[in-house]
């Protein structure tokens, strides 16, 4: 694998993947997405040019994991799509960061106003 160590399965997935993989997985959490449309969420993210070179072994090495599916639209652009193991890694790393962030009310506070902003 090019960034990833081995991998158990299910949601403790998420804890052997790089931060870039889990913001692969986070970006295809909204909808599924062609790679340069997750390119561009990944630069915008970063703030810089994201490599071919590092983008397609990542998407490569997540659909050898069963956490994304890949798809032909046409015969020059693929989609990328979560699985339900991916949806459970996205979960999984979701859980373990607000079990360490949420320590106390005034932090869950915080967060129930994010997840309310989002909906």
């Amino acid at each position: 694998m090019s960034e990833a160590q081995s991998v158990s399965g299910g949601a403790e997935v998420s804890r052997d993947l790089t931060a870039f993989q889990q913001n692969i997985l986070v970006i295809l959490s909204e909808e599924p997405m062609y790679g340069l449309a997750i390119k561009r969420e990944l630069e915008s993210y970063y703030g810089d040019e994201v490599n071919h070179g590092r983008l397609y072994p990542n998407l490569d090495d997540l659909v050898d994991l069963g956490l994304v599916e890949k798809s032909e639209l046409d015969k020059r652009t693929n989609q990328y799509e979560l699985t339900e193991a991916g949806v459970e890694a996205v979960v999984g790393r979701l859980d373990w960061v607000l079990s360490k962030f949420v320590t106390e009310d005034e932090r869950a506070e915080t967060v129930r106003g994010l997840v309310d902003d989002q909906l």
